[in-house]
């Protein structure tokens, strides 16, 4: 059991049958009438943002949220596999709950997987990932002035925009998390 006056930042628990994160948190001590807790957390399932105040004695059950390391094997259908690597066994995840960087990952990268009470309820891809880009327009010598992008195809089959110098069959450096082109792969 942990009480809202023992808050912190990160700090998981239940309320009303959810599993909230805490955001941020302010201890208030009016002139006037008893002190509370001002919070903002998250709900770590859904992603919804709440702020409310509770007094500092409210008593709430801890979350422990299991955050592993597990490898992408493969998709079958609307099932993604993912092996933990300890015990070697299988796992198969919903598609609804990848994230939105997932298109990046390939087989054989390694994701974080996110789970409550053994229910999965997040995969995180690598926040930094290299492919090899496709298929891209050719590129015009000397039109570097503007910053002017294209779209290409990665291996992954995701589109995204690179500089006009990208030729299909380089690798490039992404982040998973806004979908941008970083920088040539080295190597």
């Amino acid at each position: 059991m942990i009480s809202a006056g023992e808050f912190r930042n990160g700090v998981t628990f239940e309320m009303d049958g959810k599993v909230m994160q805490v955001i941020e948190f302010q201890h208030v001590k009016p002139g006037k009438g008893a002190a509370f807790v001002r919070t903002k957390m998250k709900n770590v399932i859904t992603g919804a943002v709440v702020e409310t105040s509770f007094n500092p004695t409210e008593k709430f059950e801890n979350a422990y949220v299991d955050r592993k390391s597990m490898e992408y094997s493969y998709a079958d259908g609307d099932l993604y596999y993912f092996m933990d690597s300890e015990t070697y066994e299988l796992v198969p995840i919903d598609k609804s709950v990848l994230s939105d960087g997932f298109r990046f990952v390939k087989e054989n990268m390694v994701c974080t997987v996110s789970s409550f009470k053994g229910k999965v309820f997040s995969v995180e891809a690598p926040n930094f990932v290299e492919l090899e880009v496709t298929q891209t327009d050719p590129g015009f010598a000397g039109n570097t002035a503007t910053n002017a992008t294209k779209p290409a195809t990665l291996e992954t089959g995701a589109e995204i925009k690179v500089p006009l110098f990208i030729e299909p069959g380089e690798r490039i450096k992404i982040d998973t998390r806004t979908g941008e082109y970083l920088e040539r792969a080295k190597g």
